[in-house]
């Protein structure tokens, strides 16, 4: 499906998401959490091979040392997210960012410290500390990028904020792997390093335009325990919302499994050094970064839901067969570890690299629309508390993930065995936020049908409205008209259609799931003729999208034809805009009555075949008549195919 450009944001036309680098507004803000992200990697994953390769600490074992530390820097997430996400409302977001890059220098001196005289204890307190860190500037991040972005630049602003997130976090954790690997000097130069990367995040932060309190007079509430429980109480209010927070928190404790495990699954399985420990990284970090930034091109600037599902399936595919490559793998004691060079020598390894690389692909088609979806559904005067909560479960999840892995570990399953038993928890608990929000499932379906059976194109869809009610007409062709509209419309749309289209055989559960409102004629049963209308004009009430054919039957000759008057009856009591849209080359279609009746000859016209969808400009719900619509649905009939 492809859809025009958008135009540029209102203070001119811009060069796309990349041209936000080159300004003040954008261009500060994002090198100042670049490095942030490099930085908390960084130093994270220098420690942690430090501990594992290099130090023998006794209440410490190797193998549990990615644990300790992962759970040790996201406990000030569960403590304080609440908290911080008050604070990020209360005070200047640029004067916040500017004070806790100077914290993180602060942090970086002990830091040094602690490499240079191997003080773990020290390190592990630092660890803690850059999780507070990372969970003041976690709320202010999110809630800059409105202040500073229009609407339409939002969308590929945090795209940039993901992918430099992403291209940090793999930066930070090969060079702390490499930098730790040098004889001698790994530590020293492992503390130097860190401190001179917050250096330079707190002069990028000095950079950043002032951000004015969105609420100067809040009352922060001090107690995290009422506070967090305040925020996901306000989450769990759209449901929607709530399930996709679980869903991204899931996915957290699903990565941290196998994040956490890295440099022991390199040295004890794969009989790798530490070099090899970062290649794993690599791979994995640039899955993910590929995965993300392949979402806005899979799904034409839109948040497309759709690519959750096949994201999930994924997940467990690729996480299972690496418990499967490497099952069998053992590094024997003694044995000399292998380096890189030595590691890819080796057939059996491809697939493991292989695997990592396409799980983290998978992570990524999963994770970023959700992230949209939070961001599109959340009401904008909750967003920050929302993402709060998100914090806080994800940390939640990354804790518990980490448990229940050192559990298993210390239950006698060997490293791919957890890599197993976590492919086989994915179905389970994305089997179960699918089967609470279906809309996942629905838009796959949906995708299938606009990107195999036919390619879409759409012109005008920037007048289908993000947000407020109003109503969509169209011209009513197939019996996949739903579909195809539902695919193209930035948020939910519900449907009056036909009682007998409603009970189609095989497609009639996707109308249910669509929570379609069936309509019969008023001669032939008219109370449900009423419930339709009253259900119809409650959708509107809650502000939602309702879309409705006005034509009341499915074209038998490819013709326009009359439109009825209902949509009168809907605007005499929601006077909401009406936007006509037309829909292109669907006759003669698989799904249309060309042949007398729908599917008599399946793919009469092959797979991939184009059909289009043109959106006309809203008309103000006082001008509507039905023979106004019908003229405009011509027109746009009558105009060229997108």
């Amino acid at each position: 499906m492809s859809h025009e450009p958008h135009s540029g944001h209102q203070s001119g036309h811009h060069s796309g998401q990349f041209g936000l680098l080159s300004q003040r507004r954008f261009g500060p803000f994002f090198l100042t959490q670049f490095l942030g992200a490099a930085n908390d990697n960084l130093f994270k994953f220098a420690f942690t091979v430090l501990v594992t390769y290099h130090l023998q600490v006794s209440w410490l074992p190797a193998q549990m040392a990615g644990l300790v530390i992962g759970a040790l820097f996201i406990l000030p997430f569960v403590l304080l997210s609440a908290t911080a996400g008050q604070w990020a409302d209360k005070h200047d977001k640029a004067f916040i960012m500017r004070s806790v890059k100077l914290l993180e220098v602060g942090i970086m001196v002990l830091a040094g410290i602690g490499f240079w005289l191997e003080l773990v204890p020290l390190l592990l307190g630092c660890v803690f500390l850059m999780g507070l860190h990372s969970t003041l500037f976690g709320p202010v991040k999110y809630a800059y990028l409105p202040q500073h972005l229009s609407e339409r630049e939002l969308t590929g602003g945090n795209g940039m904020v993901e992918m430099g997130t992403f291209v940090a976090i793999l930066l930070g954790n090969v060079t702390g792997g490499l930098l730790m690997a040098m004889p001698d000097v790994g530590r020293q130069l492992v503390g130097a390093s860190c401190l001179g990367v917050a250096v330079l995040g707190w002069l990028a932060a000095r950079a950043i335009p002032a951000s004015p309190s969105s609420d100067p007079g809040l009352q922060i509430n001090w107690n995290p325990v009422s506070e967090t429980w305040r925020n996901l109480k306000l989450a769990a209010e759209y449901p929607s919302v709530f399930r996709s927070l679980l869903g991204i928190s899931w996915m957290w404790f699903f990565g941290a499994v196998f994040l956490a495990q890295f440099p022991s699954f390199a040295r004890d399985v794969l009989g790798g050094d530490e070099h090899v420990a970062s290649l794993l990284l690599v791979v994995f970090s640039v899955g993910i970064a590929v995965g993300s930034l392949l979402c806005e091109t899979f799904s034409h600037r839109h948040v497309e839901i759709g690519l959750v599902p096949i994201g999930a399936v994924g997940m467990t595919v690729f996480a299972f067969d690496l418990y499967l490559a490497s099952r069998g793998l053992q590094h024997g004691a003694g044995a000399a570890l292998l380096g890189v060079g030595e590691f890819i020598a080796q057939p059996a390894h491809w697939r493991v690299m292989a695997d990592l690389a396409l799980l983290a692909f998978s992570a990524g088609l999963y994770s970023v629309p959700m992230y949209a979806l939070i961001q599109l559904r959340a009401q904008p005067s909750h967003r920050a508390r929302i993402i709060a909560a998100n914090n806080i479960l994800n940390a939640l999840f990354m804790i518990v993930s980490s448990v229940l892995a050192g559990a298993l570990l210390g239950a006698g399953f060997s490293i791919p065995e957890v890599f197993g038993a976590t492919a086989v928890l994915n179905v389970l608990v994305v089997g179960y936020v699918f089967w609470l929000m279906p809309e996942y499932i629905i838009r796959l379906v949906m995708l299938f049908v606009t990107r195999i059976v036919y390619r879409l194109k759409v012109r005008g869809d920037l007048n289908l409205p993000t947000e407020g009610a109003a109503i969509l007409v169209c011209n009513h062709v197939s019996f996949v008209d739903a579909i195809i509209l539902g695919v193209t419309s930035p948020r939910p749309m519900v449907f009056i259609m036909d009682h007998r289209i409603f009970k189609t055989p095989g497609i009639g559960w996707l109308f249910k799931a669509l929570k379609a409102i069936p309509i019969a004629p008023q001669k032939e049963d008219p109370q449900a003729y009423e419930a339709a209308f009253e259900r119809a004009r409650q959708v509107l009430r809650e502000g939602e999208l309702l879309c409705l054919f006005p034509e009341g039957a499915i074209t038998k000759d490819g013709q326009l034809q009359p439109f009825k008057a209902g949509v009168m009856k809907i605007l005499e009591t929601n006077p909401v805009p009406v936007i006509p849209a037309a829909l292109h080359n669907l006759w003669g279609s698989t799904f249309s009555r060309i042949d007398g009746a729908a599917m008599k000859r399946p793919l009469r016209r092959g797979l991939f075949n184009r059909i289009g969808l043109v959106v006309g400009e809203p008309v103000p719900p006082e001008q509507v008549t039905p023979e106004g619509l019908q003229q405009r649905v011509q027109a746009l009939l009558d105009a060229p195919s997108p």
